[in-house]
């Protein structure tokens, strides 16, 4: 569902409100952020309704409400982080409402209510976000329980990039041989096809930072020589 469907059933469900709508295609004119951001902040709207934009420091009195629909599809990404982003960018919108001297109200929908992230941010409650996730991190060695080194390999030939990522991947095995690097890969990227161009990623997990340091200096002249 898109900013357009939720505007469409605002206006059959609230006859009465005046709506605006802050996404792309709104704002794609010169000045278009800050003539809707104008417009509501002079009250000549009852409902704002945008994508993660209108969510980032803004700050009006009046809002009283805030609705966050399918609040978990950030946790979603393949990113270690995306618990982190999702409770970040719940807080930042649940904080929108209640600015001025009337209380305000956040209703989040999302189709995980039980996921720690969106249950701490529910209650804007940052200790436990933090235990919860770093527990995840240590127990993963992911940072900042650990340090970690993506390897990116691109090219328009997918046979060729996946013989030079797997290539890369023996050299790495082949010049640190103990047992504390976590080596993730070769995949492809999230997006593993941009524009005829293939994507592939290595990741490296150790404790230590120069460890990883050294390698990427080691792969570097390895790439340079082949």
């Amino acid at each position: 569902i898109g900013t357009q469907k939720i505007e469409e059933m605002a206006a059959q469900m609230f006859p009465e409100a005046r709506l605006l709508r802050m996404d792309l295609d709104t704002t794609s004119k010169k000045g278009g952020h800050e003539k809707i951001l104008s417009a509501f902040a002079k009250g000549r709207a009852d409902i704002l309704i945008g994508t993660q934009m209108i969510v980032k420091g803004h700050d009006y009195a009046n809002v009283t409400l805030v609705g966050i629909l399918a609040a978990d599809l950030s946790l979603h990404e393949q990113d270690f982080r995306s618990g982190e982003k999702t409770f970040q960018l719940l807080c930042q919108a649940v904080g929108r409402g209640g600015r001025g001297e009337k209380p305000g109200e956040a209703v989040i929908q999302t189709y995980h209510p039980d996921h720690y992230s969106i249950q701490a941010a529910a209650v804007q409650d940052y200790q436990a976000f933090y235990e919860e996730e770093m527990s995840y991190r240590m127990l993963l060695d992911y940072p900042p329980a650990a340090h970690m080194l993506a390897v990116l390999g691109s090219g328009p030939e997918d046979e060729k990039l996946v013989q030079a990522m797997y290539y890369l991947k023996l050299y790495i095995e082949r010049i640190y041989r103990e047992n504390d690097l976590h080596i993730i890969g070769p995949a492809y990227a999230s997006v593993g096809k941009v524009k005829d161009i293939y994507r592939q990623v290595i990741y490296l997990k150790h404790k230590d930072h120069k460890t990883l340091v050294h390698i990427k200096d080691q792969l570097e002249k390895y790439i340079e020589i082949n």
